[in-house]
């Protein structure tokens, strides 16, 4: 018995895209859910899955309303797939806090799903915490179930090996029954999230990769509002601001700084930065 249930049985579809994200491991700045939720802002549920089958709610808590005394209200963590109909096709996206339990089960269950709606492609989303300025260019890696779907993307050469995330296995399961998958990773700041900016970068890929119009909207207004709370930040913090100096000369480059130099600018940087109370560093 599939841990998903059919809210809504989708119906015409045209050229169906799943887009999945999840929050927590890997959404560095909130950047890659912040993309998913907006690419599906106006659009209807289809699924949801089983949140007691997938999570420990230790550490998902679900939230208890509590109105003069009595309580009215628990607010569980919840796994959905939103269908948006965009003017060139469709897409369904997929998130929510990633799953505690079962992945193989379940990445075998979103096939499922899959396959019962036509899906014809897949894409993950989601960001790593890397030693780049917000003050420049998002950079977007790029995997990719075959070379072909690169599509003129550079990879990172030779083996990168890191901890596991369940979109990935999602991806990976995917496209090992055929259905092409990428994956598009933000590099955001170690400093900042949420961060809009790295949303908006992944919502270009997407509508890039897809040949779908799906545009910025209220995200601009999110990016402005947390580049001024950062200025303002900067400004009063001169050890912040030779941080972000130096982050602001490693653009472009090859090479970086050995990771425990980074790893030290980083630890005073925030050190800093909890005292003047600005944006709380992203942590998985």
């Amino acid at each position: 018995m599939p841990m998903f249930e059919i809210v809504t049985e989708p119906d015409d579809v045209v050229a169906p895209a799943l887009i999945v994200s999840f929050e927590d491991w890997v959404d560095a700045g909130a950047a890659g859910t912040t993309a998913a939720r907006h690419i599906a802002e106006g659009g209807d549920v289809v699924a949801t899955f089983d949140s007691d089958a997938i999570y420990d709610y230790r550490s998902h808590r679900p939230v208890l309303d509590i109105v003069t005394g009595i309580p009215k209200q628990f607010v569980w963590p919840q796994m959905v797939v939103i269908r948006r109909r965009l003017p060139e096709r469709d897409v369904f996206v997929m998130t929510g806090p990633e799953p505690d339990y079962r992945w193989k089960e379940f990445a075998d269950d979103v096939l499922e799903l899959a396959i019962r709606i036509g899906i014809v492609e897949h894409v993950s989303l989601g960001a790593i915490p890397s030693a780049v300025p917000h003050t420049a260019p998002t950079p977007v890696m790029m995997t990719a179930a075959t070379s072909e779907l690169m599509r003129g993307h550079s990879p990172n050469e030779g083996l990168l090996r890191v901890p596991a995330a369940a979109v990935s296995l999602v991806e990976w399961t995917l496209a090992q029954n055929a259905i092409p998958a990428v994956g598009f990773w933000a590099q955001v700041p170690h400093y900042a999230t949420p961060f809009a900016a790295g949303a908006i970068a992944l919502v270009r890929k997407v509508e890039s990769h897809l040949t779908v119009t799906i545009g910025a909207g209220d995200l601009e207004d999110q990016v402005r509002a947390q580049n001024t709370a950062l200025e303002q930040i900067f400004a009063d913090n001169p050890d912040a601001t030779e941080y972000l100096e130096r982050l602001q000369g490693l653009v472009g480059q090859d090479e970086v700084p050995p990771g425990e130099n980074i790893a030290d600018e980083v630890e005073k940087f925030l050190r800093n930065q909890r005292r003047g109370g600005g944006p709380t560093p992203y942590s998985p």
